[in-house]
């Protein structure tokens, strides 16, 4: 093949791992596992998937392309996980993406990514900076506005029909249209464990009234 002659597609190699840590910190780390587990849960009803720190591929042909957002939620899309995610295979860009930030990453989420996923029609972004080591408020949002990302106010996702709320070193989800919690894993195992003792209890009272 001659030496600047473009590899057949079939025969492009797009790596799923760059050997990189998954997060700089364990604060991080949970934030982006918790937000993963979060949204998977909601949206497991859903033509959607949710995916965490994978590559995704924007340019066919162009393996280099790339970018791992920590975690991207994308609609009308076949539902479970990927090796990685390329755009030109799915139809679809991410909706909406997550970076947990840091002072160290501070530069390349504010620019480069910030005006990646603006290029590529990401509809919404968000910053969240689960130790507040540069974001004073620890959360801050950006929407697509005719091309352009604009700052979000009012801390809604419209694609999600969700209100995120900072809670310690997560984000809390709330549904729009019950105002009901998304709870994390710690969170449902609590609920569960309250609801089965409830449930023992209700009928063992129901067993004595027999009685």
């Amino acid at each position: 093949m001659p030496k600047n002659a473009i590899a057949p597609t079939d025969t492009i190699v797009y790596p799923s791992s760059d050997g990189e840590p998954l997060a700089e910190s364990y604060d991080h780390l949970y934030a982006i596992l918790t937000t993963l587990e979060v949204l998977k849960q909601y949206l497991s009803d859903r033509r959607a998937t949710v995916l965490a720190n994978q590559y995704l591929y924007y340019a066919s042909g162009f393996p280099k392309l790339r970018v791992a957002p920590d975690v991207m939620a994308i609609f009308d899309v076949e539902p479970g996980g990927r090796d990685n995610y390329k755009i030109w295979e799915e139809g679809q860009t991410p909706k909406v993406i997550f970076e947990m930030t840091s002072p160290g990453t501070r530069e390349e989420d504010i620019t480069r990514k910030k005006d990646l996923y603006e290029q590529l029609d990401v509809l919404e972004y968000w910053l969240f900076d689960p130790k507040g080591e540069w974001i004073e408020e620890k959360l801050r949002g950006y929407r697509l506005q005719r091309g352009t990302y604009t700052l979000i106010g009012d801390r809604r996702s419209l694609p999600l029909k969700l209100r995120l709320q900072v809670e310690g070193k997560l984000i809390g989800f709330y549904r729009e249209d019950t105002g009901e919690k998304l709870l994390v894993p710690e969170e449902l195992s609590v609920a569960l464990k309250n609801e089965t003792r409830q449930r023992i209890e209700a009928e063992e009272r129901a067993n004595l009234e027999r009685e």
